[in-house]
């Protein structure tokens, strides 16, 4: 993040120096320029857009309070003045805040903090980004129905009126057909590949003359299918 740019405006080159001194003690901001006469800083103000400035109330020519008030877009504002009886007027045009001379330390870090919870608040929210649901399919047991990730799937193999589906945590037994599977799952995952064999593309490990591995697996390739799992599986 690039610090905030800051100009100090203040007839009174000590109080330039005491505020530039607690600015170079923290790394997020940077004195981009100090100016002395009001009318300097209201023509550096039309040509440099900034995030902070620093104003003293009392000066020759042109208050603080007449230079904010001419300027068009105006950054966040903490005043500086040794009158306190001013603190009102600077409120009224809503400034992050008033510090009173001599400016202490810890009361410039408070300020600090109020600009920060200004510009935090102004900062629009960054939507949450919503993370997609895992894909999925419910497989039915002879005693409950399971909701299955389609990553967790090996391979799934035909045993007559049963498929076993086999998973790395297990092997589920679910009555239904081979072909129903084929026409559920997407075809960009998954490939059959034998008559009694569905297999997860992602999960195979290796390509021999005898067949696809799956882990220590061997899958058997049928000789219907060998065309299809040439043209997906290209270069394996």
């Amino acid at each position: 993040m690039s610090p905030y740019q800051c100009f100090i405006v203040d007839d009174e080159p000590i109080a330039i120096d005491i505020l530039s001194t607690y600015l170079g003690r923290l790394q997020e901001f940077s004195v981009r320029q100090t100016f002395t006469h009001p009318i300097q800083a209201f023509e550096a103000l039309q040509r440099q857009p900034i995030d902070l400035l620093f104003l003293d109330i009392q000066m020759p020519e042109l208050t603080g309070l007449d230079l904010l008030k001419s300027l068009r877009q105006r950054p966040e504002v903490i005043l500086t003045t040794a009158y306190r009886e001013f603190a009102l007027d600077g409120f009224d045009l809503d400034v992050v805040d008033y510090l009173l001379k001599p400016v202490p330390f810890d009361r410039f870090l408070l300020a600090i903090d109020k600009f920060h919870a200004r510009t935090t608040a102004a900062a629009p929210m960054a939507p949450t980004p919503i993370q997609p649901e895992p894909a999925s399919l419910i497989v039915r047991t002879d005693r409950k129905n399971l909701k299955l990730l389609l990553s967790d799937i090996l391979y799934l193999e035909s045993l007559k009126d049963y498929v076993r589906i086999v998973t790395p945590n297990g092997k589920i037994l679910t009555k239904e057909t081979l072909a129903h599977f084929e026409q559920t799952l997407p075809a960009a995952q998954f490939l059959r590949v034998h008559r009694s064999f569905l297999v997860a593309k992602d999960k195979i490990t290796a390509r021999s003359a005898d067949g696809l591995e799956i882990g220590k697996t061997l899958i058997p390739v049928g000789r219907f299918y060998k065309l299809a799992v040439e043209k997906a599986l290209p270069g394996f």
